[in-house]
């Protein structure tokens, strides 16, 4: 999937997949491409779906800033609590 999205162009992913920070060769391919990804941090994978939503919701202008800022191949923790997006 990184691959046919990074064909397409600039893609920014949300995903409460967190394997791919754990996968070398999926990382490794995610931050060779021009893709930038926010993932859900554990505690909000865990969470109800309500949960994960509003606090996407209470981010959505940060993670627009955010992806705006970097280049492809960046990816970030979208955290439970805070209003802070941590590189991963």
């Amino acid at each position: 999937w990184i691959a046919a999205l990074n064909a397409e162009g600039s893609w920014i992913i949300i995903s409460a997949d967190r394997r791919i920070k754990k996968n070398k060769a999926e990382q490794q391919a995610f931050k060779s491409s021009k893709l930038v990804g926010f993932f859900l941090s554990s505690g909000l994978q865990k969470s109800k779906l309500t949960k994960q939503m509003e606090r996407l919701m209470a981010l959505w202008e940060t993670i627009e800033k955010q992806a705006d800022l970097v280049s492809g191949g960046a990816m970030f923790e979208i955290p439970m609590k805070s209003t802070k997006l941590k590189q991963i």
